[in-house]
């Protein structure tokens, strides 16, 4: 389901904070945090994301409109997730994004091109 302007405007706020933002692995919170292997399309120097530019993407993404679904995550179970599919380029899988929030903090879940299983 989509996401409300508030939930929209938290994600924002918290995206663009650097000591708000997340990453890490947990058993209890397991990520997949891939930008690395994410061709930036607009990337001047670098040609794939770095950790600031994924989230750069993802704050600039949701600012301007981009649909946010909202998921029930399996781990840590019935917490929430917020989930974007971003096309960055032609003939490219499309970039897959989970995100969660957690008390002052987002937490990256997921940045990696879409497989089959997302």
């Amino acid at each position: 389901m989509p996401v409300d302007e508030a939930t929209r405007h938290h994600l924002i706020v918290l995206a663009k904070r650097k000591d708000a933002r997340r990453k890490d692995f947990t058993p209890v919170r397991p990520t997949d945090w891939r930008p690395r292997q994410v061709r930036n399309p607009n990337g001047l120097l670098d040609t794939h994301f770095s950790d600031s530019a994924a989230w750069d993407l993802i704050a600039s993404k949701i600012e301007e409109g981009h649909p946010v679904e909202e998921i029930r995550l399996d781990k840590p179970p019935g917490a929430t997730g917020y989930v974007m599919l971003v096309d960055l380029e032609p003939g490219q899988p499309q970039l897959y994004i989970k995100l969660q929030l957690g008390s002052g903090q987002i937490i990256g879940r997921s940045f990696h091109y879409s497989e089959p299983n997302d």
